[in-house]
């Protein structure tokens, strides 16, 4: 056959075998051309039953029919459509441009699929056995499809772009030699990326990849036993959501939406470590009953990611750690089980605006929260959730984390300044809680009238003296600076004496304890 001869004439090439032939006649007419046998054991790509000459097509056939094929019959649109076909060798497609529409269903390839920087209007492979797909720098006018499809030697879309929507649903995706299933760093997909039921074995990989709207992983299965981790997205950037969550399995109707209560789900599962610093998402991080299985040196990494909305409702990681240092966050939604103990969380420099538990989360369990993120004290996250529920109106709670940070910063002073923490905290709780001043005011005040009522008073100065008022003066010995002209009238000796020295220290120490608390209050106002 020679090369070109009376393609334009659409003249069929004499060396063709019959399933080439027919293949060629298809394409003129935009058909489907199937091959299948009606078998579904027969036809299934993935098994392991052969299919013989009888519904092969050679590589090297297909991309001349993709480059440079016959002209379409009147009034038809050439494409090539095919089902159950195997099509032997390589298919070499790089730096092409493939002008007509692609679609291949349940065909089976003996060799790798090789398409880097070439250009597609639409590109769609659905259920195919792939050994391994090569299309770094590829352009896809429209959609680039590949659900459940299987690559045993993984998938390289690096740099990509699609024009429309990448789907990957239910797709199985082996690692490649360098230990990636899919390499789609610099990817740019114009609308959704569905990756819904995705089985990846080995490191997913969209650094600085950029999603136009959505980016589902509903119902994915993520595992990279063999290295640090099973999604590596740093700089990922997201134009509305990233999907972390359950799927509904059985129905392709429930892709790309939240499974109805009822129906039969798969959750996000990953073994290995997640990476997703400095990720920009427009609208949330959806990771509802997300489960993650990390090992000791692995982490849910969330660090300087910005969202409007986190939604941490997954289960709660039994080891590894969840770093949310520097991520701002508008609303986080969460759940007290989600959050890891104590050591394997990390909140520096985290922000959020407003809290929305979904469940009981009670002041208890959220200082216990907050003390989890700090190993060492830091005063950062306790005083971020005292201003969340300040703004909240929540002031009495706002109160109780700031009392919280001081008891927390005690046990960081040396002897003796711990030992007057202790005596604020008993007395006006560091000033969080005034009331506590009057209280034991009202107490010293009432105890001292009662001793001092019994004491010997002869007066200083035996003209001029006021009325002997026990009350008036144990409250003149209580309130430091003020002078109600008792103290200093009356002459005591002994043990009196020692006793009206002790209710003026008493009174001083109230007075500094109230005023150290009035100032941080005033300081937080």
């Amino acid at each position: 056959m020679t090369e070109g001869a009376g393609f334009s004439a659409g003249d069929l090439p004499e060396d063709l075998t019959a399933a080439e032939a027919g293949m060629w006649q298809a394409f003129r007419n935009g058909s489907v051309y199937d091959l299948s046998s009606g078998d579904a054991v027969v036809d299934d790509p993935h098994g392991g039953h052969p299919w013989g000459p009888e519904r092969s097509v050679r590589a090297r056939i297909v991309c001349w029919l993709l480059l440079d094929g016959p002209p379409a019959l009147a009034g038809r649109v050439a494409s090539l459509k095919l089902a159950g076909v195997r099509i032997t060798g390589t298919l070499d497609l790089a730096g092409g441009t493939v002008a007509p529409y692609v679609e291949l269903r349940g065909c089976r390839f003996d060799q790798q699929v090789l398409l880097p920087e070439a250009r597609f209007s639409t590109l769609r492979m659905v259920d195919c056995s792939v050994p391994r797909l090569e299309a770094a720098r590829v352009h896809t006018e429209g959609d680039l499809h590949l659900p459940r499809c299987r690559f045993l030697g993984g998938v390289r879309l690096t740099d990509a772009h699609i024009g429309t929507d990448l789907l990957l649903n239910e797709s199985i995706v082996y690692r490649d030699r360098s230990g990636r299933s899919i390499a789609a760093d610099g990817m740019t997909v114009g609308q959704d990326l569905q990756a819904e039921l995705l089985e990846s074995h080995g490191e997913l990989s969209l650094r600085s990849a950029k999603v136009g709207v959505s980016l589902s992983l509903r119902g994915a299965r993520l595992a990279n036993r063999y290295a640090r981790l099973a999604l590596n997205a740093p700089q990922l950037t997201v134009g509305r959501t990233l999907y972390l969550t359950p799927a509904g399995v059985g129905s392709p109707l429930l892709s790309g939406t939240t499974p109805a209560r009822g129906t039969r789900i798969q959750r996000f599962e990953c073994q290995g470590g997640v990476r997703l610093d400095d990720g920009r998402f427009g609208d949330a991080v959806d990771l509802e009953r997300a489960r993650f299985a990390f090992t000791d040196d692995q982490e849910l990494s969330l660090r300087r990611v910005q969202t409007p909305e986190l939604r941490f409702l997954g289960e709660r990681p039994q080891r590894g750690k969840v770093v949310l240092s520097g991520a701002r966050v508008v609303n986080l939604v969460d759940r007290a089980a989600s959050w890891p103990g104590p050591g394997n969380l990390h909140m520096g420099g985290f922000t959020y605006e407003s809290l929305v538990p979904q469940g009981p989360f009670p002041l208890a369990e959220r200082l216990d929260w907050v003390a989890a993120a700090t190993a060492e004290y830091n005063p950062e996250p306790y005083e971020r959730l005292a201003s969340v529920l300040r703004g909240a109106g929540e002031d009495e709670d706002a109160r109780e984390v700031l009392l919280a940070k001081q008891r927390r910063r005690r046990e960081t002073l040396p002897l003796a300044a711990k030992c007057w923490g202790y005596l604020q905290d008993w007395t006006v709780a560091y000033g969080y809680r005034p009331g506590r001043a009057a209280v034991w005011m009202a107490v010293l005040w009432a105890a001292g009238t009662l001793a001092f009522a019994h004491a010997r008073h002869p007066p200083m100065n035996s003209g001029g003296h006021p009325a002997w008022s026990p009350a008036l003066f144990v409250l003149d010995l209580l309130l430091p600076v003020i002078d109600l002209g008792q103290v200093g009238q009356w002459q005591l000796s002994g043990g009196w004496q020692w006793l009206s020295a002790v209710m003026i220290l008493l009174g001083w120490i109230l007075a500094t304890t109230v005023a150290a608390g009035a100032t941080r209050l005033l300081r937080r106002g």
